[in-house]
């Protein structure tokens, strides 16, 4: 999920004080590992720079919690293109030389070169970031349903728009972001059913200069708020200059747009990660397909502007509390595609293989959802 950069390492391992060897039980088999034992760690391949902002940053603030929860010590490498001999050349060197005992991959792209990684280490743990493939023995998954704060942020973007145009800013035409993009609609429409959706496709996920020149277009087009699915500010910062609002993804960005800024879905990842090093180091990992929710405190709404109107606040706590009680869920028909076809019925709620494998829009998004 990056453009090609250069490769480079950047190790970073806790100076703690480390007391037993290895991963599983120790020589004299005195029980089963902690993470905070000498020779266990737990990497990191990280597809943009960690930045201070976005998705790569979330991921590493999860890290730094999960290290310091666990007092594993824990290795990164950032900006590591989705190229199979790059993912792949990181990784054997985590295994080979720093001894990691578990890798944390975070972009969908590494998933196949991990999958064949997973068959030739045995040993270690393989965890994949939005992917869906997993083995019985080593290799999981793990991402959270972005999608329900992305809802919630599409009714605050829908109370405070103005032209009833607003412009998304998206990655790649993967269910993933389709997901998220119909989600962010379905909201915006439930305040306000008269907004639109266009969406531009930057296949990037981290480019500032692109996806800037993408939201600036979009606003030239007549959008008065940008929406996004990438890593960079770049969008808020068009937005501001342009004196529209903006919501952000991955973290709250709110420093860098301060006067675009409505609010942002953010990730939290550092209490997955303390759990999966737990359990390798315990001996106890079992892979699994996680797919965390708002119950979870894994996805999560930054905090609204304040002038979101006090109606529509009240209203995103309302839904947000039945996501969380599980009485309601975003995909909850009748919901119809960009042809009029109704593809959930009235009443009934997608299940997770339909959502996982979304490939369409719905009413109200302009733009192709397979460019």
């Amino acid at each position: 999920m990056a453009k090609k950069l250069l490769l480079k390492l950047l190790v970073v391992v806790a100076t703690l004080t480390l007391v037993a060897v290895g991963c599983g039980n120790d020589d004299d088999d005195d029980g089963p590992v902690s993470p905070s034992d000498e020779g266990f760690a737990a990497a990191f391949v990280f597809v943009g720079p960690v930045g201070d902002a976005g998705w790569t940053w979330a991921h590493n603030e999860g890290r730094r919690y999960a290290e310091a929860q666990t007092g594993a010590a824990t290795l990164f490498v950032e900006s590591v293109p989705e190229v199979a001999e790059d993912f792949r050349a990181v990784v054997v060197d985590f295994i080979e030389n720093e001894g990691a005992n578990v890798i944390f991959a975070t972009s969908f792209g590494y998933m196949d070169p991990m999958e064949e990684l997973a068959g030739e280490y045995p040993d270690v743990v393989f965890e994949h970031a939005s992917g869906y493939k997993m083995n019985d023995t080593n290799f999981g998954n793990y991402f959270g349903r972005m999608y329900q704060p992305r809802y919630l942020s599409g009714m605050a973007a829908g109370a405070i728009t103005e032209a009833n145009q607003i412009g998304y800013v998206a990655a790649f035409p993967i269910p993933e972001v389709l997901r998220g993009i119909n989600a962010f609609t379905l909201g915006a429409q439930r305040v306000n059913p008269d907004v639109e959706v266009h969406v531009t496709w930057t296949f990037t996920w981290f480019d500032p200069a692109v996806e800037g020149d993408s939201a600036a277009a979009l606003l030239e087009a007549g959008a008065d708020v940008i929406a996004m699915h990438q890593d960079s500010t770049a969008p808020g910062l068009a937005a501001q200059e342009a004196g529209a609002r903006w919501v952000s993804y991955n973290s709250d960005m709110s420093a860098f747009a301060p006067d675009a800024f409505i609010t942002a879905p953010v990730w939290n990842w550092g209490p997955y990660y303390a759990r999966i090093i737990e359990a390798v180091a315990a001996g106890t990992y079992t892979p699994g397909s996680y797919w965390g929710g708002m119950d979870d405190e894994i996805v999560a709404l930054a905090p609204l502007a304040d002038d979101v109107p006090a109606d529509v606040a009240a209203e995103i706590d309302a839904v947000a509390a039945s996501m969380v009680d599980g009485s309601w869920d975003v995909f909850t028909g009748e919901i119809r595609d960009q042809d009029g076809n109704v593809v959930v019925a009235a009443g009934e709620t997608l299940d997770d293989g339909p959502m996982l494998g979304m490939d369409y829009f719905v009413e109200g998004v302009v733009g192709n959802a397979s460019p």
